[in-house]
């Protein structure tokens, strides 16, 4: 039976002036599975990123979401798609309540713009939804508080609390636990895995303990190409990668 390919790049690339930053990808992430894409400083991972959410335009190559090509789409049209990046500094507005941040989200998820001039009866209908949402990230004493107010990793979880109130089928995190005191990173960690119970992931990580913990498949990328790809017992065994995450060998 052939592999249920949610997400695929063929030859991604990516040149800035003359530097290949990306070059020549061709990445396969599986439906329903957490995928981890990591590297070394400088290796390519955060433009992969980018080109995958459309922030960055391909070079060359192409990008396939459930098999429609989506090279070159606007990010809020695969967005509707339910292909959605979390982690973005836009997603939370700082002064607004945690239960206001999610009612926009889901607004934003009915298309309906004017939701702020309607009744009360369709604002309640949205805070039930969302005081759920807020109780699955594990916020609920926090659903009055003001984004800016709250603490980093709690932070991190309201932001996956918006990425949820638009139902993606397919999340991409990046970085989910960067900055992160260890308690944050295995609260952060355990609500990921939790969230991808029934969806897809793919993150850019830089605790192997995290990506060794959550990824199913982990590809390896360095200078802009990849290096290795496998689970995490594979990888970490190869001595390519080990050569690359211990720095001997670079020019």
């Amino acid at each position: 039976m052939a592999e249920d390919i949610i997400l695929e790049t063929r030859g991604l690339t990516k040149e800035f002036k003359g530097f290949v930053a990306v070059q020549d990808v061709s990445l396969k992430v599986r439906r329903g599975t957490i995928h981890a894409l990591i590297g070394p400083n400088g290796a390519g991972k955060t433009t992969c990123f980018n080109l995958l959410t459309h922030f960055l335009e391909p070079t060359r190559g192409q990008i396939l979401y459930n098999g429609r090509d989506i090279t070159g789409s606007r990010p809020a049209a695969i967005a509707r798609m339910g292909l959605v990046r979390s982690f973005q500094i836009s997603a939370v507005f700082p002064h607004l309540s945690v239960l206001e941040n999610v009612r926009i989200a889901l607004q934003r998820k009915r298309g309906a713009s004017f939701d702020f001039w309607r009744s009360d009866r369709v604002l309640a209908q949205l805070n039930a939804r969302a005081r759920e949402l807020i109780e699955a990230v594990g916020l609920t004493g926090f659903t009055d508080t003001a984004a800016v107010e709250l603490p980093y990793g709690r932070k991190r979880a309201l932001e996956i609390a918006t990425t949820l109130a638009l139902d993606p089928e397919m999340m991409l995190l990046d970085e989910p636990t960067a900055g992160m005191t260890h308690e944050d990173v295995e609260r952060i960690s355990a609500l990921v895995k939790k969230v991808a119970a029934n969806r897809t992931v793919l993150m850019v990580e830089h605790n192997l303990s995290v990506v060794s913990s959550l990824s199913d498949t982990i590809t390896v990328l360095q200078r802009g190409e990849i290096l290795a790809e496998g689970d995490y017992a594979t990888v970490s065994k190869n001595p390519d990668v080990i050569q690359a995450y211990m720095g001997s060998g670079h020019g």
